[in-house]
């Protein structure tokens, strides 16, 4: 499951589909866009927070990108690549993907 490569040991693979979400949706947490009255699409429109498994067994989690502000302060040992980001979701989204999570 999920692409390999020799140079870096892991690659994701830009063929492979969303499958299945792991826990709730945005709209089962609540994590609904404020609006007001002007606003008509952020009255209706989820926010991102969701983790998703791929159709190879990889997985996608969608969040705040928040790179730029954890960059600097990563710990020990922790690297990032030119295209990979920190992305941040909630503590629910990720308690209610639990159960959907395999042991191994």
């Amino acid at each position: 499951m999920g692409s390999k490569s020799s140079e870096r040991g892991w690659e994701a693979d830009p063929a492979a589909a969303f499958e299945r979400r792991w826990g709730k949706s945005a709209k089962e947490l609540t994590y609904i866009t404020a609006g007001g009255d002007d606003d008509e699409l952020s009255k209706t429109t989820e926010v991102c927070p969701d983790v998703w498994e791929l159709t190879n067994g990889d997985v996608a989690v969608i969040g705040r990108d928040l790179t730029d502000v954890y960059r600097g302060r990563l710990p020990d040992g922790v690297k990032l690549a030119e295209d990979e980001r920190v992305v941040v979701v909630p503590r629910e989204t990720m308690v209610a993907a639990k159960g959907d999570i395999p042991d191994a």
